[in-house]
C-alpha cells in the first residue's frame, strides 16, 4: 500500500476524499440552490480518482445522499460511501439528538433507500453526549445495535464520530471498529495520541474542519507559508494533516467545481520541513494561549 491510499475496513480508498455535506443548502438544509452544479461536483470528484465519499442522511435532510444517488448511482466499484447516524434535523433546522438503538436502524434504513444500497459501506455512529465535542458516556447499547446490523448484513463496517479515546477502546470490544471521525486540525491537535495509537493498529482516522477556530495569528502563520509554497491556506492546512499520519483520510467539502480541483491539488503539495516547524508551532501557541 502506497501513502497515497489507506485502508478502511477490507476496503482501500485514496487518502484525500470528498464531504459532500455543503451540496445541502443554507446551513446544511434544503436543497442546494444549483443542484446541477452539486452534482456536477460530485461527478467531477469521481471522475478525478476521488473513491471515499462521506455523506449523511440528515444533511438536507436527505438531500445529499439523494443528490449523489442521483449523480453516481450505479455507483463505481471502487466507490466507498461512508455515512454517519445520531442525529435528526428540526423544522427549524436545529440538529437534535437521535441516538436510541431504534433511532440508528431506522437512520441505517434511511440512507439505504436514499443512496439506492442493499449494504452501507461504513457507518460512523455519532456520539451525542456531547453536542459541540466529545464527552464522556456509554455508547455500548448504539455499538451493540450496528454490531447486529452488520450481522443482518446491512452494514458492512462500523466507525464512531465525535468521540473520546475511551469510547473508542470500549466500543472495539464489542465489534471491529474502523474509523474514527472527529475534530482535529493543525492548531486543535488534542487526539494527537488517538491519532498514533489508530496508526499502529491500522484503524483510519478522519479529521473534520481542517481549518476550525484558527485565531488571526495562526491564520497568518498559515497564510505565509502558502504564500512562500505558491498554495492556498486550505491546500496547506490538507497537505500537513496527510504527512501527520498515514492513517489519516481527509473529507474537504464544497459545492465549486473549482473548489474541489484546488482542494484535491492539496495530495501533490510537498512540505518541506521548515514549513512543517512553522505549522507545528500554530499548535504550541495555541496550548499556549
Amino acid at each position: 500500500m502506497s501513502n497515497t491510499t489507506f485502508s478502511l475496513g477490507r476496503r482501500t480508498v485514496n487518502r484525500l476524499g470528498y464531504g459532500a455535506m455543503q451540496l445541502a443548502g443554507k446551513g446544511v438544509f434544503g436543497p442546494p440552490k444549483d443542484p446541477d452544479a452539486a452534482r456536477a461536483v460530485l461527478r467531477t470528484a469521481v471522475a478525478s480518482g476521488v473513491n471515499h465519499i462521506d455523506t449523511c442522511d440528515y444533511y438536507g435532510p436527505h438531500v445529499t445522499n439523494q443528490l449523489i444517488r442521483e449523480a453516481l448511482h450505479p455507483y463505481p466499484r471502487d466507490l466507498v460511501l461512508v455515512t454517519k447516524i445520531g442525529a435528526r434535523r428540526g423544522d427549524d433546522a436545529s440538529w437534535i439528538p437521535a441516538f436510541t438503538p431504534e433511532e440508528l436502524v431506522q437512520q441505517v434504513q434511511d440512507n439505504l433507500r436514499n443512496l439506492r444500497l442493499d449494504v452501507l459501506d461504513v457507518v460512523n455512529m455519532r456520539s451525542m453526549h456531547g453536542i459541540h465535542g466529545p464527552a464522556e458516556g456509554s455508547l455500548e447499547p448504539q455499538v451493540t445495535a450496528l454490531a447486529e446490523l452488520r450481522r443482518k448484513g446491512l452494514i458492512r463496517h462500523i466507525g464512531l464520530s465525535n468521540v473520546t479515546p475511551k469510547q473508542v477502546e470500549d466500543a472495539r470490544k464489542i465489534c471491529e471498529i474502523v474509523c474514527v471521525q472527529n475534530f482535529y486540525n493543525i492548531a486543535h491537535r488534542s487526539d494527537d495520541a488517538l491519532i498514533d495509537n489508530l496508526a499502529r493498529d491500522g484503524i483510519a482516522y478522519v479529521p473534520f474542519f481542517p481549518l476550525g477556530g484558527f485565531t488571526p495569528l495562526q491564520s497568518s502563520t498559515l497564510s505565509d507559508v502558502a504564500k512562500r509554497r505558491h498554495a492556498t491556506p486550505m491546500q496547506v492546512a490538507l497537505a500537513w494533516l496527510l504527512r501527520r499520519a498515514p492513517n489519516i483520510l481527509l473529507i474537504p467539502g464544497t459545492s465549486s467545481v473549482a473548489h474541489l480541483k484546488e482542494n484535491l491539488a492539496a495530495a501533490e503539495l510537498k512540505l518541506p520541513d521548515d514549513a512543517i516547524k512553522a505549522l507545528d508551532g500554530i499548535a504550541a501557541s495555541a496550548s499556549a494561549a
